[in-house]
């Protein structure tokens, strides 16, 4: 699938499979992310990479806005080093992992972790240490319903030609 097909076919999956996903996948995630762009060529970023159950179910009770973590094959989890753009730079390493996990016909969701009152309970079960903020938490799997597209904004609602 090229980057614009999965561009127009990602979307927030919350139901998956009970279908492992193979570690060669979620290592070319990783590597994904590994390759978005970041300030200053910092690199700030350490994914860890949950499948145990366990922690997956730890997890969703823990972050209240992904609690459908704990039905997904696996969540990726998204740290920086605290530097001056590491929520832009984790967004963007967040961001290109969505769109492989996309292009290769996973379902994935998006939850939030940075300035979340669950980011400090979060980091502690993963072993996070005090130098590294959180920025995401995907969770990952086979989708286990057909879900609706995005409902974008139209482009000529959007799209402004030199000024607002």
């Amino acid at each position: 699938m090229d980057i614009f097909e999965a561009l127009a076919k990602r979307c927030s999956v919350r139901k998956y499979e009970n279908k492992p996903v193979p570690r060669e996948i979620l290592e070319k995630l990783v590597d994904a992310g590994r390759r978005a762009p970041s300030a200053r060529a910092v690199e700030p970023w350490e994914f860890v990479v949950v499948t145990d159950r366990g922690t997956l179910t730890e997890l969703a009770k823990i972050a209240t806005t992904g609690t459908f973590i704990g039905g997904a094959a696996a969540c990726i989890v998204v740290f920086c080093q605290e530097t001056k753009y590491y929520l832009e730079d984790g967004s963007a390493a967040t961001e290109n992992i969505l769109l492989a996990a996309a292009g290769l016909g996973l379902g994935a969701c998006w939850v939030a972790g940075d300035k979340k009152p669950y980011a400090e309970a979060v980091s502690r079960v993963l072993g996070a240490g005090p130098g590294l903020k959180l920025v995401s938490l995907i969770s990952l799997g086979w989708p286990g319903e057909r879900v609706s597209q995005n409902k974008n904004r139209p482009l000529k609602d959007v799209l402004h030609w030199e000024k607002i």
